[in-house]
C-alpha cells in the first residue's frame, strides 16, 4: 500500500499552502483572493512524462476527506488524472510535456459558473466522473485545440464546434450527495473494463469502459472555473474570494492489484 500524503509534492501558486495535521493528514488551503488565481495542490506527476505516470489498472484508492466551507469558489476535488494541460518543452532539463485530452477518474466539485457539458448531468455541482478522450498525437492534437478555442468564441460556429469536440469525450458521472464540509470515506476500484465509485462504503456510480492510460494522483483546491458547453462556448477565469478555502486530506492511499 502507498501513502500518497507521504509520496506526493506540492504545487502551490498564488498563496496556497500546505500543513502537515496532528492526525497525520494535510490541510490544502488558498487565502482570500479577490483578482488572481490561487492553488493547493498534491500530486505525484512532477517532472514526468505521461508514460510514466505511476498507476494502472487494477487497484484500488482510498481517500478520507473534507472541505471548508461546504461549497467553495472554484474547483476541488481527488483521483487520478493525466495532467492534461501541463505544458513544458524541457527547458532546464524539464520534462517534455505537451497538451492531451483529459482523461480522468475522480472526485470533482465544480461551483457555479463552472459548467461541462460531457454528460446530459447537471453542469456543476459535486460529482464522481470518469473521462477518457481518443489517443491523438500532440503535433496533432495542439493546433487542432487552439482552432477549436477560437471558433468557440464565434457565435455562428459555436454550436457545431464544441458538439463536435464534446462528442470526443467519453465521459460518465453520478452526483453526489454526501455533505462535502464532514469527514467522509472515498473509494476507487480501478479495473481494466470497469471503474467503481463508492461514498462511505456505497456505490455511487459504475463506469464501463475507463481509461487504461497511466495515470497520476492529484488533490487540490483553486479558485478557478471553466466553461465548455454548445450553448457558452469555452471559457476559463477565476472567482474571487473573501476567506480562507481548504481540503483536509486525512488520509490517502493507493492498493494495487487489488480489484
Amino acid at each position: 500500500m502507498t501513502d500518497l500524503i507521504q509520496t506526493t509534492r506540492p504545487l502551490l501558486i498564488g498563496g496556497g499552502e500546505t500543513q502537515l495535521l496532528e492526525t497525520g493528514g494535510c490541510r490544502l488551503s488558498i487565502p482570500p483572493t479577490p483578482h488572481a488565481y490561487a492553488d493547493a495542490q498534491l500530486d505525484d506527476t512532477h517532472d514526468l512524462p505521461r508514460r510514466r505516470f505511476r498507476w494502472t489498472p487494477p487497484l484500488r484508492l482510498t481517500v478520507r476527506a473534507r472541505v471548508d466551507p461546504a461549497a467553495p469558489a472554484g474547483t476541488w476535488g481527488f483521483g487520478l488524472w493525466n495532467d492534461p494541460f501541463a505544458v513544458s518543452i524541457g527547458i532546464r532539463g524539464a520534462v517534455r510535456r505537451l497538451p492531451c485530452g483529459p482523461r480522468a477518474l475522480w472526485f470533482f466539485y465544480a461551483s457555479p459558473p463552472n459548467a461541462f457539458g460531457f454528460t446530459a448531468g447537471p453542469r456543476s455541482g459535486w460529482r464522481a466522473m470518469a473521462i477518457d478522450t481518443p489517443e491523438i498525437p500532440a503535433i496533432v492534437l495542439t493546433p487542432a485545440a487552439m482552432a477549436a478555442a477560437v471558433l468557440a468564441q464565434l457565435p455562428l460556429v459555436r454550436r457545431p464546434v464544441m458538439r463536435f469536440a464534446l462528442s470526443r469525450v467519453a465521459a460518465s458521472e453520478a452526483v453526489l450527495t454526501s455533505t462535502t464540509d464532514q469527514v467522509h470515506d472515498y473509494e476507487l476500484v480501478w479495473e481494466w473494463s470497469q471503474a467503481t465509485f463508492a461514498v462511505d462504503g456505497s456505490v455511487v456510480l459504475r463506469a464501463e469502459r475507463p481509461p487504461t492510460a497511466p495515470l497520476g494522483f492529484v488533490a487540490w483546491i483553486d479558485n478557478q472555473y471553466a466553461v465548455a458547453t454548445p450553448q457558452d462556448g469555452l471559457r476559463f477565469g477565476t472567482l474571487p474570494t473573501t476567506r480562507v478555502q481548504s481540503l483536509d486530506i486525512l488520509a490517502a492511499a493507493i492498493l494495487p492489484g487489488t480489484a
